[in-house]
């Protein structure tokens, strides 16, 4: 039987979208991941992959945005779709990193 808390079933004010709702800084950078990737597996939520992810890395968003998708792909639930989409939201903070503010 499975018995994983789904984020379905937690307060709403605990769940990643809802929360983004009041302001991205309120969110922790596994929930930020979650929210990219959707869905976790059949062992995990989406937070605790992401967590997972972080683990990998050493909690480092500059070593997650160095890994290649095949690297992304070793993590059960990450599969090309999903990893495509963490890959292009590293690409977009690297180039956001790199733009001239507006004046």
């Amino acid at each position: 039987m499975d018995e994983r808390l789904r984020i379905k079933e937690l307060a709403a004010e605990d769940r990643p979208r809802e929360k983004m709702l009041k302001g991205a800084s309120s969110l922790s950078d596994a929930e930020l991941i979650a929210i990219l990737i959707g869905s976790g597996n059949s062992q995990e939520t989406a937070i605790q992959l992401a967590q997972r992810i972080l683990n990998g890395v050493r909690n480092n968003l500059n070593a997650l945005g160095k890994l290649t998708l095949r690297e992304l792909m070793t993590y059960k639930g990450i599969g090309e779709a999903k990893g495509i989409t963490l890959l292009a939201a590293m690409e977009l903070g690297r180039r956001r990193g790199l733009s001239e503010p507006p004046e």
